[in-house]
C-alpha cells in the first residue's frame, strides 16, 4: 500500500474571486480525503493531519482570504469551507478508529495464549442435540420465571405412583412399563408416608421430582423439572427405553385452567415462532383434573396438512392439566387454598419435531456423520 501523500498543500489561491476560492476548497477537500484513505497505519495518519487541520493548512489558508470578498459573497463561501473541513474531520477520526481497532486486533493475536487442557483433535467436539435442546428449553421457562429442579432417578414406589394419585391397584399403572429395581432389603432415597421402600424403580417420568418439590418447598411454586426416564418400551422410530422429558409445575392461589392454556401458549411461541400456536384437548391422567393433550400446529405444515400430521395440522405434544387435590394433600399443602397446574412432554420428540428428523434412533447411535449437523 502506498504512504500517505507528501505534496506540499496548495496556497491560496491569488485570484479572491468566490469561484475561485470554491474551486480550491474542493480540490482541498479531494486531496485530504484522499491522503486520509492511503493512510496504511497510525502513524502515517498522523503525518496526514498537519496537512488537513491549522492555519497553515490549505482549507486554513482559503480561510484567510474570506475577508476579501464581498460580504453577500463570503456566506456562501464560508459554508462550502466549513461542509468541507467536517467531511476532512469524519473521514479521519473514521480511519483513526479502523486503524486503532487493527492495531489492537493484531496485537492480540501476537499475544493470544491457548489456556485449555484439552488438546486440539481433528474436530472439536460439541453437546449433544438432546442437551442443546434440553438447555433452549430451560432458558425459555427461567425467562418465563420458572426455576429448575433435579432428582433422583430411581425412585420408590411412593413418589413414582402413589404419591401421584396412583396407588398399588390403579388401573392407571399400565400406562407406564415400568423397571423395578433389587436394592436389597432397603434404600437411601427416602420413605415418603413412611415404611421401607421395598419397590425401588427407575422413574418413568419426572413427576416425583415434583412431589419432591412440593414436600420441601411452600407455595407459591414456580418450577421446571427436566431429566432421563426409563420405560420398558421397544426401540422403534418414536419410542426409546431411554429417553427424556421435561414437566413444568405452578402452585399458587388462584390459579386457574386459563393460566395453563396461556402459559403453553407463551412457551409454543417463545420456542417454535409466532406461526406455531397451541390447544388443548380433554383428556385423562390420573394426577390432574381436569387434564388435557397439548397440541401444537404442525411445525412442516404450519396448519395447512401433511403427511407428518395425517392432515390435521396439529401434532400432539404432551400432557397437562390442574393438578388433584389428592397430590396436593399428598404433599401436606391444603388444596382449599393454593390450586396449581402441571404439563410436561418429551424432549427428544421437541428435538426431532425442530430439526426435522425421521427417527428418534438416529440421536443414539454415534454416528458422526448425523451428530456433527447440530
Amino acid at each position: 500500500m502506498n504512504g500517505p501523500a507528501t505534496d506540499t498543500p496548495a496556497s491560496a489561491p491569488a485570484d479572491v474571486s468566490p469561484e475561485a476560492l470554491l474551486a480550491g476548497i474542493r480540490a482541498a477537500r479531494d486531496q485530504g480525503l484522499a491522503a486520509v484513505a492511503v493512510a496504511a497505519t497510525g502513524d502515517e495518519l498522523a503525518q496526514v493531519e498537519s496537512t488537513l487541520f491549522g492555519r497553515k493548512a490549505a482549507l486554513g489558508q482559503i480561510k484567510q482570504g474570506l475577508g476579501s470578498l464581498p460580504p453577500e459573497q463570503r456566506a456562501a463561501v464560508g459554508r462550502a469551507l466549513n461542509e468541507a473541513q467536517q467531511d476532512l474531520r469524519a473521514a479521519h477520526a473514521e480511519a483513526a478508529d479502523e486503524l486503532a481497532a487493527s492495531a489492537r486486533r493484531e496485537q492480540l493475536q501476537r499475544e493470544w495464549l491457548d489456556l485449555t487442557e484439552t488438546p486440539p483433535g481433528p474436530e472439536r467436539g460439541h453437546l449433544h442435540l438432546v442437551t442443546q435442546t434440553t438447555e433452549r428449553l430451560e432458558d425459555v421457562f427461567v425467562g418465563m420465571g420458572f426455576t429448575v429442579s433435579e432428582g433422583p432417578q430411581a425412585e420408590t414406589d411412593w413418589y413414582n405412583f402413589e404419591a401421584l394419585n396412583l396407588p398399588a391397584a390403579h388401573p392407571a399403572r399400565s400406562m407406564w412399563d415400568t423397571l423395578y429395581l433389587d436394592l436389597g432389603e432397603r434404600t437411601e432415597l427416602g420413605d415418603g408416608e413412611g415404611g421401607e421402600a421395598s419397590n425401588v424403580v427407575l422413574r418413568t417420568h419426572t413427576s416425583p421430582v415434583q412431589i419432591r418439590v412440593m414436600e420441601v418447598q411452600p407455595p407459591p411454586i414456580y418450577t421446571i423439572c427436566p431429566g432421563r426416564v426409563f420405560r420398558r418400551d421397544t426401540a422403534d422410530a418414536s419410542h426409546m427405553p431411554v429417553f427424556h422429558q421435561i414437566e413444568g409445575l405452578v402452585v399458587d392461589r388462584g390459579i386457574s385452567f386459563a393460566d395453563l392454556a396461556g402459559t403453553l401458549e407463551e412457551f409454543t411461541s417463545a420456542y417454535f415462532g409466532k406461526a406455531i400456536s397451541s390447544r388443548l384437548r380433554p383428556s385423562y391422567f390420573p394426577f390432574t383434573e381436569p387434564s388435557a393433550e397439548f397440541d401444537i400446529t404442525c411445525v412442516i405444515c404450519e396448519g395447512s396438512g401433511c403427511q407428518t400430521c395425517q392432515r390435521t395440522g396439529w401434532i400432539e405434544l404432551g400432557g397437562c392439566g390442574m393438578v388433584h387435590p389428592n397430590v396436593l394433600a399428598n404433599c401436606g399443602i391444603d388444596f382449599e387454598e393454593w390450586t396449581g397446574f402441571a404439563f410436561g412432554f418429551g424432549i427428544d420428540r421437541l428435538a426431532l419435531m425442530r430439526h426435522g428428523i425421521d427417527d428418534l434412533r438416529d440421536m443414539y447411535t454415534n454416528d458422526i456423520r448425523f451428530l456433527s449437523q447440530f
